[in-house]
């Protein structure tokens, strides 16, 4: 990979986001109708390969259930209002009315009500009740604390979600997670990140994750590069990271963990970039916030927004475009690649000759400085 010296002693290597690449037809197209976009993991299978973001503004337990019913996979927040607010209608009605200039102080205000163990238990039977596979997440500050009460419940993915996990992470004042004992001790497939470096990535399969969350900084309602002068180009990494699962596999005998891009995917058309680049799924936020079933609605903002100490967020108006399943599958209404996601994933895949995700992370891609 190039390197470029940016002052005497310190060096950079380059790097490239989803905008910066392009992918390229090859001789062969397909129809679009059979292509597929099945992804499985571990004895889950999803017609469409996607995670919604575990944010209060995308997921609620109707809106997971919806999801679920419609192919993909809605991650619920556990440390959201849905778990501190007995009616998180109150709150969120709130949220979507207050002037910006008050929206962060009091946004923190209401995620300060404490998570009450018996709404977590509620919101997953909830979801169970549907029929549809049930994924929650924790933050690696609380997954010690809750993890019990989460496997008890029912939950069949485990999500551990922050803007950076490690396999080794340092602290003098409190026990950290062990991840790698952790993981071996639950009975559930567990999805674990945000990294962004093949290395970091490698710890985490080596721990036991089932599948790696790629990528931080990058949302909309993120405001984590202004704040700590952190983001990653997220083509650089999801290949950097999809490089690092082959090394993996040889190193294990054959174990595959699953690649999935998070952040940064805000169009269809970034999806199909996503797995070009060797993903296995993607995890969006702010396209299904767009929903007019989306509990922000027409505003997003994630967990970081409402830190108590380092708000890393903002809430953004991202307004409606249509339902849940015209902006999954269709039909399209617009032209800017925010309805029928996953439509024109396949269009994609049948322009570039490939029927099957993971022939389609062999397509060539150029550098595309548009």
């Amino acid at each position: 990979m190039n390197e470029f010296e940016i002052g005497p002693g310190k060096r950079a290597r380059a790097a490239y986001s989803f905008d910066d690449i392009a992918i390229v037809p090859s001789r062969r197209t397909r129809d679009a109708e059979e292509v597929s976009t099945a992804w499985q993991i571990d004895a889950y299978k999803f017609e469409l390969p996607m995670l919604a973001a575990p944010m209060d503004s995308v997921v609620s337990p109707e809106t997971a259930i919806a999801i679920g019913k419609l192919g993909g996979l809605g991650v619920l927040n556990l440390e959201g209002l849905w778990t501190r607010h007995e009616d998180p209608r109150i709150p969120l009605a709130e949220i979507a009315s207050i002037p910006q200039e008050q929206a962060i102080r009091r946004m923190q205000e209401l995620y300060a009500a404490p998570i009450q163990p018996e709404l977590v238990k509620a919101r997953i039977a909830e979801i169970r009740a549907s029929g549809v596979t049930v994924a929650a997440a924790l933050s690696p500050a609380r997954t010690a604390e809750l993890h019990k009460v989460v496997v008890d419940a029912g939950v069949d993915i485990f999500v551990i979600r922050g803007t950076t996990v490690s396999a080794e992470h340092v602290a003098d004042r409190v026990a950290p997670l062990n991840l790698k004992k952790f993981i071996y001790e639950l009975d559930v497939p567990v999805i674990v990140g945000g990294c962004a470096t093949g290395t970091a990535a490698l710890h985490l399969m080596r721990a036991g994750a089932a599948g790696v969350l790629v990528g931080f900084g990058g949302g909309s309602a993120h405001t984590t590069r202004t704040v700590l002068g952190i983001e990653v180009p997220m083509a650089s990494a999801v290949a950097e990271v999809a490089s690092a699962r082959r090394d993996y596999m040889d190193e294990s005998g054959g174990r595959y963990v699953h690649v999935i891009a998070d952040g940064s995917v805000g169009r269809s058309g970034d999806i199909a970039k996503a797995i070009a680049c060797g993903a296995d799924a993607v995890m969006m936020g702010s396209p299904l916030a767009r929903a007019t079933e989306a509990p922000g609605k027409g505003w997003h903002w994630g967990t970081e927004a409402s830190h108590d100490e380092l708000p890393r967020g903002d809430r953004v108006r991202v307004g409606t475009v249509g339902t849940l399943e015209e902006v999954l599958v269709g039909p399209s209404h617009t032209s800017d690649g925010s309805m029928n996601l996953f439509g024109a994933l396949r269009r994609a895949m049948a322009t570039s000759g490939y029927s099957e995700l993971k022939d389609f992370q062999k397509v060539e891609v150029v550098i595309h400085r548009g």
